[in-house]
């Protein structure tokens, strides 16, 4: 006797386990990135089975633990570098300020307390250089004189619950840039990532 078919899943059904994945995110559970490549997957998935497998490693909804890393608030770089990755963990506002120096902000393994957060970045004669999963809305401001800020990558649509990056730039001869990573990418150095975006490379991956 044949197993009955799977159930399909709602768009209901799929919000709820966007819903879900979020506040894992937010709690510490998932990375920026883990948090963006699941939920592309539950936007894809058809069956409810595909649905649970997405958060069969987390705990239930009631189970709440906040994370115990110190939140990263302020990077400071002068005649010098700075680099900060890793499971990092990172507060509704932060800030960058670079002179004569330059800094590195890796988000891809980063936890998120907010699902909103702000990045307000001073940069003179120097670089500072952002990195996100692609996927994770960005939303830049600022001004540059004689130097720039700008996004760079593909920019695909957001998808509802995805978390949204705020950046303030504010450069005086120096080059701020915000760089939306490939998932395929995630083990690639800084250098390696903006290499093959500056190459093209990155509009050559499967969407």
């Amino acid at each position: 006797m044949s197993e009955p078919p799977e159930l399909r899943a709602s768009d209901s059904d799929r919000e709820r386990i966007v819903e879900r994945l979020r506040e894992h995110a937010v709690e510490g559970r998932l990375t920026l990135e883990e948090f963006t490549e699941r939920m592309a997957a539950t936007y894809l998935a058809r069956t409810s089975g595909e649905l649970e497998e997405l958060t069969r490693d987390l705990p239930s909804p009631r189970a709440s633990v906040t994370s115990r890393r110190r939140p990263t608030r302020f990077l400071f770089s002068i005649f010098g570098s700075t680099e900060r990755e890793g499971r990092i963990r990172m507060p509704r506002r932060a800030s960058c300020f670079t002179l004569f120096g330059n800094i590195d902000l890796d988000l891809r393994q980063a936890t998120l307390d907010q699902e909103v957060i702000t990045i307000v970045a001073y940069g003179m004669f120097g670089a500072i250089d952002i990195y996100v999963p692609e996927g994770v809305e960005i939303d830049l401001h600022g001004f540059a004189l004689f130097g720039h800020k700008r996004t760079r990558g593909n920019d695909p649509p957001a998808s509802p619950g995805t978390p949204l990056i705020r950046v303030y730039a504010y450069s005086v001869f120096a080059g701020i840039d915000v760089w939306r990573v490939p998932i395929a990418w995630a083990q690639k150095t800084f250098r390696e990532v903006i290499r093959g975006i500056t190459s093209g490379a990155h509009q050559e991956l499967e969407p």
